[in-house]
């Protein structure tokens, strides 16, 4: 390439992705030829090679176990990051089962490291609900009456490492094959759900998702919840401002969040509606074309603040909804998606606009929203349709744990489970 070709690249680079931006992907260009010469890709492969499990060997069995009233209920997961949506789920379960007397471990596997109790001062600060001792995965002797898995890469971890435990359960949020290009780690993921664990989905598309991929119908499927006592519509003095403006949640590195998309539509709205404030949260975003407020990383309640003042929010996804639009919804604002029918399982309400996954229709969908009248009233119907708290899906877990278990539920310390939800102030929640 001509070195003035070489320089006009390099500038719309520059315009595109910003200087951090170039120079992550000038990284991510020297990294590819690292791992092609050097078989460094070796490293960024999520499993310990003796913890590849495959459906040839894989030993299950269920039954009652002898505890009684307190089970013994272990949690294996990734270590957490400040934020992680997830995580964030998947302790809500952990809290749940605390809440009813049950012990409960967080066992954290890292493909490099058994050095566990590193990550329990990140967990205590951000997940202060919950009281889980904190091991590793790898090292862990104790005994437990149930292990849950949360990933496909702990399901694995759980089949090999703990094929005696006799009841385990796998937590899934998300139809994960879906993550990657068809290949070795798809079908390492896809594999996980015919384990013979007793499968629990969040959600109708992760159910169906298993049902027509892998003809397996999960024993227990969990809705959708959402943090009700903090993203709520706030009381509005009379002759306050009027809402105004859109708002995006942006997560460059998760493609199924579709951020190229979002940015495209994003732009050609503004072209329609210039008058109207684009606010980005999450990852600070640098190289549009066109004017943005960048947020950044909010707490909840300052999330909730900005989805009261926003008219509506842009939420993409291309695998399981994720919990912005619900959050949105509670907070008065009026979600604009990529219309998919699986995603479209998981979020009834009518105030949603559902556009074709182009940026054309995404960002008439947005038009469509800021130009309505009555604004305050699609903010109050979509409010009333957002989902309800996270105690339906708390109680059915415990109860399906217990009932597999052979745990009297009537023996529980608190009797019936209390809706709980997170309200200490925490990062953005990066959801996964």
């Amino acid at each position: 390439m001509a070195a003035q070709d070489m320089f006009q690249t390099l500038i719309v680079r520059l315009k595109d992705f910003g200087f951090s931006g170039v120079v992550r992907r000038i990284g991510m260009k020297a990294a590819q030829r690292a791992e092609s010469r050097f078989g460094w890709a070796d490293l960024s492969f999520p499993l310990r090679p003796e913890d590849i499990e495959s459906l040839e060997t894989v030993r299950t069995s269920r039954g009652h176990s002898e505890a009684a009233d307190r089970l013994r209920v272990a949690w294996v997961c990734a270590p957490p990051g400040a934020g992680s949506g997830g995580h964030t789920t998947l302790f809500r379960m952990v809290e749940a089962m605390e809440s009813r007397g049950h012990e409960c471990t967080l066992l954290l596997y890292e493909r490099d490291s058994d050095e566990a109790a590193r990550h329990e001062l990140l967990i205590r600060a951000n997940w202060p609900q919950i009281s889980a001792r904190v091991a590793s995965a790898t090292t862990s002797h104790q005994r437990f009456d149930a292990i849950v898995a949360s990933s496909w890469v702990s399901a694995h971890v759980v089949s090999r490492r703990f094929a005696d435990v006799i009841n385990k359960f796998y937590f899934i949020q998300d139809y994960e094959p879906y993550f990657y290009p068809r290949g070795y780690l798809y079908t390492l993921a896809e594999m996980t759900y015919e384990f013979g664990f007793m499968n629990i989905a969040l959600g109708e598309m992760v159910a169906n998702e298993i049902r027509t991929r892998n003809s397996i119908d999960p024993e227990l499927t969990v809705p959708f919840g959402c943090d009700n006592d903090v993203y709520q519509i706030k009381a509005r003095a009379t002759g306050t401002l009027k809402r105004n403006g859109v708002v995006y949640y942006a997560k460059q590195s998760v493609d199924r969040r579709g951020y190229l998309l979002a940015k495209a539509a994003l732009e050609r709205f503004h072209e329609l509606c210039p008058d109207q404030e684009i606010h980005i949260v999450g990852d600070k975003i640098r190289g549009w074309k066109i004017p943005v407020i960048n947020h950044g990383s909010m707490r909840p309640s300052d999330l909730n603040d900005l989805y009261n003042c926003t008219i509506a929010g842009l939420a993409m996804s291309f695998t399981n909804v994720s919990l912005v639009p619900g959050e949105l919804l509670a907070a008065g604002n009026v979600p604009v998606l990529n219309s998919d029918p699986d995603v479209q399982r998981d979020l009834a309400s009518s105030e949603v606009i559902w556009a074709a996954p182009n940026p054309e229709a995404l960002a008439r969908g947005l038009v469509k929203a800021v130009s309505r009248p009555e604004l305050e009233e699609h903010a109050r119907r979509a409010g009333a349709g957002a989902p309800v708290g996270w105690g339906a899906a708390q109680q059915m877990v415990t109860e399906f744990i217990e009932s597999q278990t052979g745990a009297p539920s009537e023996n529980t310390s608190s009797g019936n489970l209390p809706i709980v939800a997170q309200t200490q102030e925490s990062p953005l929640r990066h959801v996964e």
